[in-house]
């Protein structure tokens, strides 16, 4: 392989879109990162063998391979589903062009997941969606918290002139109530304060949640991590990172405790994933955090609204604890996702650990 075939081999991996390079028997002579990612195997894994084995049913890429070879012009095929023989199930776009160098027959097969574009969309809404919530929520906050201050001023006053207990016991729980409700709309408020990043490791963070969690769930919650150690340092802000983790885990654990399941089961799990978008940027690399339980799920009206402001599947929620967790991620340039099913639930946590590539 000669200097500019490498140089054409580099470029290629570092293309956004998944690329597999087929000979004219349709066996893989390469791919790039992004199909490596992609198809969860390895180039190594991949080169010389047939990439129709890839599939439990190859009929429709198989036709649509031979037509692009048989017409000798590219043939495109949009939402394509496709079930992989180790058990992945892809929703994706793909371009299937032939080529001719030296004589030799080459089939180019370019694909882009069609989810993905989907989710970008509903990331960018649901952010922008959380945003106006958040500033129509603290408008009213304020416009509650002025009188409130008045209110327990009066009760003070009114406490001060009344001759016995029996009567100030009316005014003591005018003014404990101002307070709970001034708590309450101070939560509501949420904090003003920028992160202050500085480089950490994601896993002392988690284990600083994990052993808040391990005490307040003792012996009914069986607490598992599946870290992957070569995850390098990001930069957060440390206090914000351990709230994110903390208030979605705590979900998690009073979900499970209400559904009182002998086999609750609680996960912390780490990742590192190539080339990720988040909200429009392309980063080449991000930590992936998942926490995930085993309880009975959120149910599916819910789960698009769990992320905003006073919105809560308990009866005793306040529904800030996710709304939260969407502020501060948002803060640290990240993004937060949920996808739930009885039996599994994984809220997932995405940082990039570099700078965005645009």
């Amino acid at each position: 392989m000669n200097d500019q075939e490498n140089a054409f081999r580099r470029i290629l991996d570092h293309q956004f879109t998944a690329v597999v390079v087929l000979d004219a028997e349709l066996h893989v002579e390469h791919l790039n990162s992004s199909a490596e990612l992609l198809l969860v195997r390895s180039e190594k894994q991949l080169i010389g063998q047939s990439f129709e084995h890839l599939f439990v049913q190859p009929d429709d890429v198989s036709q649509v391979l031979n037509t692009a070879i048989a017409e000798g012009a590219s043939v495109s095929v949009r939402a394509a589903h496709w079930r992989l023989v180790y058990g992945e199930n892809l929703t994706l776009d793909y371009i299937v062009s032939p080529y001719m160098d030296r004589g030799h027959l080459h089939i180019i097969v370019e694909m882009v997941p069609a989810d993905r574009a989907v989710r970008i969309s509903r990331d960018e809404g649901r952010v922008d969606q959380s945003e106006t919530s958040r500033h129509l929520v603290r408008g009213l906050a304020h416009e509650i918290k002025n009188p409130l201050g008045g209110i327990r001023g009066a009760a003070q006053l009114l406490a001060s002139e009344l001759p016995g207990d029996e009567l100030q016991e009316y005014t003591r729980v005018i003014i404990e109530e101002a307070d709970r409700l001034r708590n309450l709309v101070d939560r509501l408020l949420g904090s003003h304060q920028l992160p202050e990043f500085r480089s950490l490791n994601v896993h002392q963070v988690l284990e600083r949640v994990f052993s808040l969690m391990k005490a307040e769930a003792g012996s009914r919650i069986n607490l598992q991590r599946d870290y992957d150690p070569s995850i390098p340092p990001m930069s957060g802000d440390e206090a914000q990172l351990i709230q994110v983790f903390l208030n979605i885990s705590r979900n998690a654990l009073q979900a499970l405790t209400e559904s009182g399941q002998s086999d609750a089961k609680l996960t912390f799990k780490t990742r590192s994933v190539r080339q990720f978008t988040i909200r429009q940027q392309r980063h080449r690399l991000v930590v992936r955090v998942d926490i995930i339980d085993n309880g009975p799920g959120i149910d599916r009206d819910l789960l698009e609204k769990i992320f905003y402001p006073m919105i809560s599947g308990r009866a005793s929620g306040t529904g800030l604890g996710l709304s939260i967790v969407q502020q501060f991620v948002e803060l640290h340039h990240g993004m937060v996702e949920c996808n739930s099913d009885p039996g599994c639930t994984t809220f997932s946590v995405y940082f990039p650990l570099e700078a965005a590539n645009v």
